[in-house]
């Protein structure tokens, strides 16, 4: 990587620690580096390019090379990384890796005419300056070995190290963190690998310190909440139980990890245990809300919601969980002002503007939700529903190519999600990349057989596109059958059906068409359609009125394609009449 180090820029030591372990082939630690760099600086083209060397898979280091060129428009070596990927197209003006070292074969070769150097002892013994740095330096030595070795020892004493411990919060959130001790680790990369900030435990919502007696319990119980361990946070919390029987936060902490298991019913006697405690406690009303509803989608939690907001009207989560709650059963507006004070308590949440997506896109006011759906991006990249939230708002506005950007990442990691798999492949359609949505909704209807129907269509004309008229007609059967409204269905069994030659059933189609074309330009394609399959049938004259028809409307609504056909088939089918009926040449469409 020729773009590792500029002459005159300072040399960062942690990430010539991290260059070193690739070098020497210790990928887990120089991942774990550089991803502890990019916590505080996400926006270096750099790390990015090493750290898609340190990655498992071809899709992480797309991933990593993809951000540094957004970073870096002008980095040779992302591009050209990229480009052995397979995730760019080769460009004359991206030039080959510079070769700016010796290469080994190089240093090893031997002129016959060349002498070969003095090398070791020999070098030192004719050079005079060298003679004397060497006396200088063994000199140092025997002072450093006076001083260190027998006089600071008997000067030194034992001074104990202080640690302001802080505990974890009710839920996981972006917080600055100061460095830790380097941890290897293996396997996919997870996306919050890839981060602007590192993933850490914010302090408690009700901060109790604890008793010096339990600190090794709590510092490995916080090590173990960091790490995701809940097993082992919930069994050193249990044992801090007996130094601090009235603490109502140690079995509030203890329920969020049962909660965090999927072990609902733990959670609530956990919570309940804290209540018991202190009734004033307003965390654990929402630690019951949560657990209620992961147990049972449809129980109403709304006055456990009260009850937290009552006792704490400054608990942010409370107020964001209420709105998600009001969303899901379909009272946006209510939801906004939810939103609006959880926005005012925790403005750096990107759960809280996601949720203001959710509940504007259900409010079907689809360019706010998608600026929320961009500003939750923005706060944090590694929020795994955003890049879900952004594919389906990127589908929507008919920005095909960032919506495959999005859920490409999701289903990365989300690989069983049929519905974005399923949003995924309609996407691949759209930008006309065939292969990979047959593919994609293939994966997506193994997942789920009944529940995608209306995707069928993408599969289906992905299929006719490539010219596999009978893989094409199922799935556009049942894409009718499952909205016997949709004129696109029809229209592609249409063609599918003259693909076949089965000109009787594409006419049953055409007469569909008939009834389900609500704008003229769909009028104007079926009218051409019609008339193609009234000729294959043999019905001549209502192929001439079919094509008369079409030439009578207004051009702004046809295709120059079709016109042109017009003019041609009329030509041979009423060879006597004049038919040229144009002015001027209609503006370029999409082919019919």
């Amino acid at each position: 990587m020729a773009e590792e180090f500029k002459e005159g820029q300072p040399v960062n030591t942690i990430f010539q620690d991290a260059v070193d372990a690739l070098r020497h082939g210790d990928k887990p630690r120089a991942k774990e580096i550089l991803t502890s760099l990019l916590g505080s600086d996400q926006n270096n083209p750099t790390y990015w390019i090493w750290l898609s060397a340190a990655v498992d898979s071809a899709k992480e280091r797309i991933y990593c090379l993809q951000t540094a060129l957004k970073l870096d428009p002008g980095n040779g070596t992302a591009k050209r990384g990229l480009i052995l990927l397979g995730a760019l197209t080769p460009n004359e003006s991206v030039q080959p890796f510079p070769m700016n070292r010796t290469r080994a074969w190089e240093e090893k070769l031997l002129l016959a005419n060349e002498k070969p150097r003095d090398r070791g002892f020999k070098v030192i013994a004719k050079s005079p300056a060298l003679r004397l740095l060497g006396m200088i330096v063994i000199g140092a030595a025997l002072i450093s070995a006076v001083i260190f070795g027998f006089i600071l020892p008997r000067r030194a004493t034992a001074v104990p190290t202080q640690m302001n411990a802080q505990g974890p919060s009710p839920t996981p959130t972006v917080s600055s963190t100061t460095a830790a001790p380097f941890r290897a680790f293996s396997g996919p990369t997870p996306l919050w690998m890839l981060l602007a900030a590192t993933y850490t435990p914010t302090p408690l919502y009700v901060n109790t310190p604890r008793v010096p007696e339990a600190s090794d319990q709590y510092r490995i119980a916080k090590q173990a909440y960091h790490d995701g361990d809940w097993d082992a946070f919930i069994t050193q919390m249990e044992s801090i139980i007996p130094y601090e029987p009235q603490s109502a936060d140690i079995y509030y902490l203890i329920g969020e990890a049962y909660r965090f298991k999927g072990q609902s019913a733990n959670a609530l006697q956990s919570y309940n245990e804290a209540l018991k405690l202190n009734p004033d406690f307003g965390a654990p009303y929402l630690g019951l809300a949560r657990a209620h509803l992961m147990a049972e989608p449809g129980y109403n939690a709304v006055s456990l919601f009260n009850d937290a907001i009552q006792r704490d009207p400054n608990f942010g989560e409370a107020y964001l969980e209420r709105a998600r709650f009001l969303i899901s059963h379909h009272d946006s507006e209510a939801a906004l002002v939810d939103l609006n004070r959880a926005a005012a308590l925790m403005p750096e949440s990107s759960d809280v503007y996601l949720a203001y997506a959710g509940a504007y896109l259900e409010l079907g006011q689809s360019a706010s939700a998608l600026e929320a759906a961009e500003k939750a991006y923005a706060l944090d990249i590694t929020a795994l529903p955003v890049y879900k939230m952004l594919g389906e708002l990127y589908l929507e506005d008919g920005q095909y190519r960032r919506a495959v950007e999005s859920l490409e990442v999701y289903v990365t990691y989300e690989e069983e999600d049929a519905l974005a798999l399923a949003r995924l492949g309609q996407a691949y359609y759209e930008i006309e990349e065939y292969e990979a949505a047959i593919r994609t909704l293939d994966k997506a209807t193994t997942i789920n057989r009944t529940g995608l129907h209306r995707f069928y269509i993408y599969r289906g004309l992905a299929s006719l596109e490539l010219g596999n008229a009978d893989e094409a007609v199922q799935d556009l059967e049942i894409a009718a059958a499952a909205d016997n409204k949709s004129y696109e269905a029809n229209l592609g069994l249409v063609r599918v059906f003259c693909l076949q030659e089965k000109f009787g059933s594409a006419f049953l189609k055409v007469e569909a068409l008939k009834s389900l074309a609500k704008t003229d330009e769909q009028k104007a394609t079926m009218l051409y359609w019609r008339a193609l399959v009234q000729e294959q049938r043999g019905e001549t004259k209502d192929a001439v009125k079919a094509w008369n028809e079409l030439l009578d409307m207004d051009k702004n609504v046809t295709t120059s394609e079709m016109l042109n056909k017009a003019e041609q088939r009329l030509k041979v089918l009423v060879p006597s009449t004049p038919t040229p009926r144009t002015n001027a040449t209609p503006p370029p469409v999409g082919t019919p």
